[in-house]
C-alpha cells in the first residue's frame, strides 16, 4: 500500500504544472516521497502519510491560478465545470442588487448557501448583506489570488467532517505560509470593447528559519466599471429594436419620463401620455387589449444605458502567516487578513409605480384646463422616472478582518490542536444620487409651505418647471450598515489506537464551539417605505452552535481503506442533528483505485432566513389572476415590476441531503490517467420562496395579494403588493458525472501536457408544491441556466525559457426561460498565455482571457439580452503581467 502510494504522489507532481491540472486525483503534493511527515487533506480531520483519500477532491495550485489569466478568485471558479447554477460574481451587480460588490460559488448547481468556504480548513464569516434577499454567502473577493497557495475542491457531501453548509462540497483556501524572500508582481489589462481596465500589484515577503516562519502578502486590486452601454448586445432594453427578431421583448420600463397617468381609484386605464414633447416619439407603445384595441399608452424609459455590468472595484488586502516553535512538540501559530474594498454600483433613475398621487384640485394638474377631459378633476397616479434628480448611484465601502491564534503539537503518534478565531465583515453602502424620499416627494407634489409663504412644488408630468431647490428637497441619501461576526473555539486530535494486519486503525475526535451574529440595517427610510424604486434587505439575527465529531479510518485490507465520520450538533434556534458518513478507496493495484461515499448533510436556515425584517423586492412578474379576468387590463399578462414584500420565518427547519459519490482513477500509462466519478444527491426541505407561485395560487386571496380598489366589472385590481415569507417547500435531485483525463508527452520540439475536465449533468429537478396538494417541476436538466455539459480542454507547452497554454471553456446550450422560445445557444471562449523565463529571477506573461471575444449567446428572458449568471458579458480581457523574486 505504502508502495501504491508513493507512485500516485509521483504521478500527482509530475501533471501538477499544466492548466488546471491540480484538478487531480490528490488532494495535494505538498510532500515528497521520502518524507514521513503525517499531512491533513481536505475531506478528512486524520492525519496521514498518503496523499489521497477516499473523497474526491480537486486541488488547483497558484501556479495553476495564475495560467488562467484570472485577476480574482471568482474569475477562476466561474471557468470551472463543477461551479453551476448560483455561482454569482459583481457582474449585474446593478443599483437593484442586495449583494452589491459580493461574489460566491455554487457547486453543483445547488446554491452558493449550500457550498461550503473555507480558509485554511476553518470556517469564515458570511457577509453581512445577503444574495437576492436571503442567500447567505461568504464572499470570496475578501481573498486575494496573491495570498492562495493552493484551492481544494471537495465533491462530495461534507457536513459530517465540517458541519453546515456543506451539502454540495467544500472549497478550502489555503494560504500561502512558506516563502523565503521577496517576490514582487504586477499585472495590467484592459477589455476590447471599453470599460474594465484592471490593476494588481502585490507584494510577497517572508523568511523561515529553525524555530520560526513568517509569510506577508500585500496586494492592492482595482477594476474599472463595465456598463451594459459598454456592449452593443446590451446597450439598449429594447430587444425588439435592437435585434429585429419578432420574438424579441420590449423591456424598456413602463415607468418613464414625464410617465404616464391612472385614475387613484383604479377605475381608468392608463391615459394617453401627457406632453408627448418630453416623451420622445419612439419611447411612446400603445397599450392594447386582447383583441389589438388601443386602450391607451406609455412613457417607455430605457433604463440599460445607464446599468452597471461590472461594477468600479477597488481592494487593498493584506496577510500574514506565522508559526513559532516552543519546543521539539508544541508550535504556536498566528493568521491575519484584512481587507479594505470599495465598490460603485450605477441604476437608472428611481422608478415609481403607482406610489405617488396628485389630487384632483391640484393647480398642476394636466388635465386642469381640460374640462371635457375623461380625467379632468380626477385624483391621479402616475408611473413616474425621477430621472431629473439623476440616475442611481450606490458606493460599498467594506472591511474584513480575520484572526486566527492557536496550538499545535505532538505527543508520540498523535497530533492535536487548538485554536480561537474571530471574523468580522462590515459593510457600508451609501446611495449619493439619485434615490427620492417618496414622503417628501408626495409632500412637494402637494406642494410645500415655505418661510417665506410661498408654495414649493414638484411637477411630475412637466419637468421643466421644476427649480433646483423643488429638487434637492426630494433627492434624499441612503445609507446601509451590515456587520458579521463569527467566533469560534476548535479543538482535535488524531493518532492510532490500535495496530491492525494492514496498518494502524487512525482516530480523530474534536469538538468546535462557535457564536454567529449578523445585521443588516437600512436606515429608516427604508423602514418607513420611503424609498421606492430600489431594494434593501432588513435582518438581524443571533446563533451559537457546538458540535462534536468522530472519525476512523480502517485498513481492512492492504488495498482497501474505509473510513467511517459522524458529526453531532446543536443548534440554538432550530434545534440538533447528526451526520454520518461512510467512504472507501480500494486500490487492487498499482495503476487502478475505485473509490465511493455516501453520507448525510444538512444546510442550517440562514440568519437573514430566520431574522429577515420587511423587506421589499420588485422582481418581473405576471399578475396570471388579472390576465385571466381581463383584457389584459395594464399589460397584466406580461412581465412587469411589483412590490414583494419579504418577511423572515423563524419556524424554518435545516434542509436536509443524502449524497453518493463513486469513482474510478486509473493510470492507462506512464504519461497517461484519467477519472471518472458518479454523484447524485437528494435534498429534502429546500427553503425558498416563490412570487410567481404566489401569483398563480394566491392572486385573489387580498391576505397574501394586496390589490388597488376598483368599480371595473371583472377586474380584481391592479396590484399594489405581495406579501411572502421562506418557508420548507422545494426538493432536489441531482446527479452526474465528473471526468478528468490528463496525458504527458516529451518530444525534441518541448514537453506537452494535454488535459480535460467535463462535468455531464445527467439528472437535475428542482421541485415545488402545486398548489393543490401535488408538486410541480420548477426546473430540470437543460433548462434556463442549467446546461447540461461543461468542459474545459487545455495544452501547455514547455520548452527552454518559455511555456506557453491554451485553454478552450465550453458551456452547453440550454432552455431559453420561455422554452417556446427555443434554446440559449452554447458558448466557447479560448484563454491563452505565453511565459518567458529568461531574465533571472523574473517571469514575463502576456495573454488573454476569451482571445476571440466571443459574445455571450443571445437570450429572451431580460433586458441585456445574455445570461449573466451562466455568461459573461467581459469579452476579450488581454493582460500583460511580470514577476520578480529576491
Amino acid at each position: 500500500m505504502t508502495k501504491f502510494f508513493s507512485k500516485k504522489t509521483s504521478l500527482a507532481l509530475s501533471i501538477s504544472a499544466a492548466l488546471f491540472a491540480s484538478q487531480s486525483f490528490t488532494a495535494v503534493a505538498a510532500e515528497t516521497e521520502e518524507e514521513v511527515e503525517r499531512i491533513q487533506i481536505t475531506g478528512s480531520h486524520i492525519t496521514r502519510t498518503s496523499m489521497e483519500g477516499p473523497s474526491p477532491v480537486t486541488s488547483l495550485s497558484s501556479e495553476d491560478i495564475q495560467k488562467t489569466g484570472v485577476t480574482d478568485l471568482i474569475s477562476l471558479f466561474t471557468k470551472l465545470p463543477i461551479s453551476g447554477q448560483g455561482t454569482f460574481s459583481t457582474q449585474a451587480n446593478s443599483s437593484d442588487d442586495t449583494a452589491n460588490g459580493g461574489s460566491s460559488v455554487s457547486l453543483r448547481g445547488l446554491g452558493a448557501d449550500s457550498t461550503l468556504i473555507l480558509v485554511n480548513g476553518r470556517r469564515v464569516s458570511v457577509s453581512p448583506f445577503a444574495k437576492g434577499i436571503d442567500t447567505a454567502f461568504v464572499d470570496i473577493n475578501n481573498i486575494p489570488l496573491s495570498a492562495i497557495k493552493r484551492v481544494d475542491i471537495l465533491k462530495d457531501g461534507a457536513s459530517a467532517t465540517y458541519g453546515s453548509d456543506a451539502v454540495a462540497g467544500v472549497i478550502n483556501v489555503i494560504l500561502r505560509d512558506d516563502v523565503e524572500g521577496v517576490e514582487l508582481s504586477g499585472k495590467f489589462g484592459g477589455t476590447a470593447d471599453g470599460g474594465g481596465e484592471e490593476t494588481s500589484i502585490s507584494m510577497v515577503f517572508g523568511n523561515q528559519t529553525e524555530k520560526s516562519s513568517h509569510t506577508f502578502i500585500l496586494e492592492y486590486f482595482d477594476r474599472e466599471e463595465v456598463l451594459y452601454a459598454d456592449r452593443d448586445y446590451s446597450k439598449t432594453a429594447n430587444q425588439f429594436a435592437r435585434t429585429g427578431d419578432p420574438l424579441a421583448t420590449d423591456y424598456r420600463s413602463s415607468s418613464g419620463i414625464s410617465g404616464s397617468i391612472m385614475l387613484a381609484d383604479g377605475t381608468g386605464r392608463i391615459a394617453d401620455t401627457f406632453g408627448n414633447d418630453v416623451c420622445p416619439a419612439d419611447q411612446i407603445t400603445p397599450i392594447r387589449d386582447t383583441d389589438g384595441n388601443q386602450i391607451g399608452s406609455n412613457c417607455r424609459y430605457d433604463y440599460a444605458p445607464h446599468m452597471t455590468m461590472i461594477p468600479d472595484a477597488e481592494r487593498f488586502s493584506w496577510n500574514y502567516m506565522g508559526k513559532y516553535e516552543i519546543n521539539d512538540t508544541v508550535r504556536v501559530f498566528g493568521e491575519l487578513n484584512g481587507q479594505n474594498s470599495k465598490s460603485v454600483i450605477r441604476g437608472a433613475g428611481s422608478p415609481s409605480f403607482n406610489e405617488l398621487f396628485m389630487s384632483g384640485d391640484n393647480p398642476n394638474h394636466p388635465f386642469a384646463d381640460m374640462p371635457d377631459h375623461e380625467f379632468h378633476g380626477q385624483d391621479l397616479t402616475m408611473r413616474r422616472r425621477t430621472v431629473d434628480i439623476g440616475n442611481r448611484e450606490k458606493r460599498v465601502d467594506s472591511d474584513y478582518y480575520r484572526a486566527i491564534l492557536g496550538l499545535q503539537g505532538e505527543f508520540g503518534d498523535w497530533n492535536w490542536e487548538v485554536a480561537y478565531s474571530y471574523i468580522k465583515s462590515e459593510s457600508t453602502e451609501r446611495g449619493v444620487d439619485g434615490f427620492p424620499n417618496s414622503r417628501r416627494t408626495q409632500e412637494a407634489i402637494d406642494g410645500v409651505l415655505q418661510d417665506d409663504g410661498s408654495t414649493l412644488y414638484w411637477n411630475p408630468f412637466e419637468p421643466s418647471q421644476n427649480s433646483q431647490e423643488s429638487l434637492d428637497y426630494i433627492e434624499t441619501t441612503t445609507t446601509r450598515v451590515g456587520k458579521s461576526t463569527n467566533r469560534s473555539i476548535d479543538a482535535k486530535i488524531s493518532g492510532p489506537i490500535m495496530e491492525m494486519k494492514y496498518g494502524d486503525l487512525m482516530l480523530a475526535v474534536g469538538a468546535e464551539y462557535r457564536e454567529e451574529k449578523i445585521s443588516d440595517n437600512p436606515d429608516d427610510q427604508f423602514i418607513r417605505g420611503d424609498i421606492f424604486g430600489t431594494e434593501a434587505t432588513q435582518a438581524r439575527g443571533s446563533r451559537d452552535n457546538t458540535a462534536v465529531f468522530g472519525e476512523l479510518a480502517l485498513p481492512l485490507l492492504e488495498t482497501l481503506e474505509i473510513q467511517l465520520a459522524v458529526r453531532h450538533e446543536d443548534y440554538s434556534d432550530f434545534g440538533t442533528t447528526t451526520d454520518p458518513k461512510v467512504s472507501f478507496l480500494w486500490a487492487p493495484n498499482e495503476d487502478l483505485s475505485i473509490r465511493g461515499s455516501y453520507g448525510t448533510a444538512f444546510r442550517a436556515p440562514s440568519l437573514h432566513q430566520l431574522g429577515l425584517g420587511r423587506t421589499d423586492e420588485s422582481p418581473n412578474l405576471i399578475d396570471t389572476a388579472r390576465c385571466a379576468l381581463t383584457a389584459n387590463a395594464d399589460n397584466s399578462c406580461d412581465g412587469q415590476e411589483y412590490t414583494l414584500v419579504y418577511e423572515g420565518n423563524p419556524d424554518l427547519d435545516a434542509e436536509e441531503s443524502t449524497s453518493y459519490n463513486l469513482g474510478v482513477i486509473y493510470n492507462v500509462t506512464e504519461n497517461l490517467n484519467f477519472s471518472v466519478d458518479y454523484y447524485t444527491y437528494e435534498i429534502e426541505d429546500v427553503i425558498t420562496a416563490d412570487g410567481q407561485f404566489l401569483m398563480d395560487t394566491q392572486g385573489l386571496n387580498p391576505e397574501i395579494v394586496e390589490r388597488r380598489p376598483t368599480t371595473i366589472p371583472n377586474d380584481p385590481g391592479e396590484v399594489i403588493q405581495i406579501n411572502d415569507t421562506f418557508r420548507n417547500i422545494g426538493n432536489i435531485d441531482t446527479s452526474g458525472f465528473d471526468l478528468d483525463v490528463r496525458y504527458n508527452l516529451e518530444t525534441e520540439y518541448g514537453q506537452f501536457r494535454f488535459g480535460y475536465v467535463m462535468n455531464y449533468v445527467v439528472e437535475f429537478e428542482d421541485t415545488r408544491p402545486d398548489g393543490t396538494g401535488g408538486s410541480r417541476l420548477h426546473l430540470k436538466e437543460g433548462d434556463f441556466e442549467q446546461p447540461e455539459i461543461r468542459w474545459t480542454t487545455s495544452v501547455d507547452w514547455i520548452k527552454d525559457d518559455f511555456s506557453t497554454t491554451m485553454a478552450i471553456n465550453f458551456v452547453d446550450e440550454f432552455n431559453q426561460k420561455d422554452p417556446a422560445k427555443g434554446k440559449v445557444d452554447s458558448m466557447t471562449t479560448v484563454d491563452a498565455s505565453i511565459n518567458y523565463f529568461g531574465i533571472e529571477n523574473t517571469v514575463l506573461t502576456l495573454g488573454a482571457t476569451n482571445l476571440f471575444d466571443e459574445e455571450p449567446p443571445f437570450a429572451y428572458h431580460d433586458f441585456m439580452g445574455f445570461v449573466v449568471n451562466v455568461h459573461s458579458g467581459q469579452g476579450r480581457f488581454a493582460y500583460a503581467q511580470a514577476t520578480y523574486k529576491f
